[in-house]
């Protein structure tokens, strides 16, 4: 069983046992030590690494009696081959091409390490678990013959395609740079933006097939500890073959596996990650996306953007409640819409019932009906703009909904009215991008209750929703905080948004533990007098 406690109970699963054809299992034994016969080292990689052309070996024999043998293995496309010659073999062959018999007191890999090997990240393996690992991430491996380690080059070729804006998150004001697939990469561009040594990074590895290098990120003394610490445990708790992106890692680790709303933040932003860590989250990166993770994550943060604290305080406010405005009208407006036209005709101004009659006047489908079709094929002509390539996707979308549109209304299957109720929905529903997914299948759900019982059964629905959000955690953190549970400190970046030089402390929702009010709370020193 798992463990319980403040942040709920997260269930351990047995690890299957992986066999081959012949019924043993084909992995390696963790403890299985380095031969120090070159010979046996050569034997044992060429079977482990059988049927792989882009596995390589180089055999380096040195000296002029040929006493002194080192074997090189890489992955052909990982690594870079001009570094590799010029900062590991050249010197090697240069050093040791002369000498007449095994160098003698200290051994050859101390040797290559102090002097000789013009890299600066050099590590050592003593097992064969550690060896193949380090080959398969990318790292050349060098194997001396009479000793039962090896040493690790980092000689890895750059990967990946050049840091540039997300597409996914555009910002009107602010730094342009997003996450790219390299993790190093992605470290680094944290690193430039925090010059600080508190800023940890906690390497481990995920998936049993595909090994994947996941990073947790967090700044010790502002970041929660009892979070960090959960975020460690559920992460080792992952037992999976594969992990290829890092919605892999959200559906494992979030606290409400079902819930329509997420639990874990998402962004391609730099400066908006380096935001999230100053106020005291912690980041997980995955290697191969540029998708990073943030836990906790609050309700509250979808409607947040970065260029909020790059502008004016009172227009940042005025676009938060624009957005919230948005996210109420995306999931309610067609609710509202059929349960007025189908149930409470009198709350309906005399004029406009006449204009909503007569644009419905022929319509053979019930005001239910008619939303259902057209949110339909709104969601079809979406979702197949995201998915043909982008510039036929664009053309796609705003033409095919012009036409569709008019056709409807012309051919008389849907009215004036309802065109442009769903037209208002889908433009709002953009507006606030993490809840768009949850958005396009809650309004279904407002649009079933709003049929069956009209203005009550809507606010059925209204309530059920949230009662939900109230009751969901986000490792340990309450999910509606600050407003549920009110906490009024944290109110100055909620709806209402004070000026950056007024937000003394840090959200105190995140810093739950005991004997910390003070540590970790504040922001800034000095208020600026007016």
């Amino acid at each position: 069983m798992g463990e319980t406690g403040m942040f709920g109970k997260i269930k351990n699963r047995k690890k299957p046992m992986r066999q081959g054809s012949n019924g043993k299992n084909d992995s390696l034994e963790t403890v299985e030590p380095i031969p120090k016969s070159i010979e046996a080292v050569k034997v044992r990689l060429q079977e482990i690494f059988s049927e792989c052309s882009d596995f390589m070996l180089r055999e380096i024999v040195c000296g002029t009696d040929s006493s002194i043998k080192i074997l090189v293995a890489y992955i052909n496309g990982f690594v870079d081959k001009r570094v590799l010659n010029q900062d590991v073999i050249r010197p090697v062959l240069d050093n040791f091409s002369n000498e007449k018999s095994r160098v003698k007191g200290n051994r050859i890999s101390e040797i290559l390490k102090e002097s000789i090997v013009n890299n600066n990240d050099i590590k050592e393996a003593g097992y064969m678990q550690q060896a193949v690992d380090n080959i398969l991430s990318g790292e050349a491996l060098l194997f001396i013959d009479g000793e039962d380690k090896a040493l690790i080059i980092g000689v890895k070729a750059p990967q990946g395609r050049r840091v540039e804006e997300p597409d996914t998150e555009v910002s009107l004001r602010g730094p342009r740079e997003g996450f790219v697939e390299n993790l190093l990469t992605n470290t680094t561009l944290i690193r430039k933006r925090i010059k600080n040594p508190n800023l940890k990074l906690e390497m481990m590895q995920l998936g049993e097939q595909t090994k994947t290098d996941i990073c947790i990120c967090y700044i010790k003394g502002i970041a929660n500890e009892q979070i960090v610490q959960e975020v460690r445990n559920r992460l080792k708790k992952i037992k999976t073959d594969a992990i290829l992106d890092s919605g892999y890692i959200e559906q494992f680790i979030s606290d409400s596996r079902l819930s329509l709303f997420p639990t874990v933040g998402c962004s391609e932003k730099c400066d908006k990650l380096a935001g999230k860590l100053l106020e005291g989250r912690v980041a997980i990166f995955c290697d191969g996306t540029p998708y990073v993770l943030t836990v906790p994550y609050l309700f509250i943060e979808t409607i947040q953007a970065s260029e909020d604290y790059y502008d004016h305080a009172f227009f940042a406010t005025f676009m938060r409640l624009l957005r919230l405005l948005a996210l109420l009208i995306s999931n309610l407006l067609t609710g509202l819409y059929v349960a007025m036209v189908a149930f409470h005709h009198t709350v309906i101004p005399f004029k406009l019932m006449i204009t909503i009659a007569a644009s419905r006047q022929g319509i053979p489908f019930s005001p239910f009906t008619e939303a259902v079709l057209m949110t339909l094929t709104f969601e079809l002509l979406r979702e197949a703009g995201v998915r043909m390539p982008r510039p036929i996707g664009q053309s796609l979308s705003i033409v095919g909904a012009i036409v569709l549109g008019e056709a409807a209304v012309a051919a008389g299957i849907a009215s004036n009215i309802m065109v442009i109720i769903i037209a208002i929905t889908a433009i709002c529903s953009f507006v606030v991008p993490p809840l768009i997914r949850a958005t396009m299948l809650l309004r279904f759900v407002f649009l079933a209750a709003a049929n069956f019982l009209g203005f009550l059964g809507l606010s059925f629905a209204i309530v059920a929703v949230f009662i939900h959000l109230c009751g969901l955690r986000s490792f340990g953190v309450p999910y509606m905080a600050p407003f549920s549970p009110l906490t009024a400190p944290d109110l100055k970046d909620s709806l209402v948004v004070v000026p950056i030089w007024a937000m003394i402390t840090r959200p105190r929702i995140l810093r739950t533990e005991s004997g910390h009010d003070a540590a970790g709370i504040k922001r800034q020193e000095v208020r600026f007098k007016r």
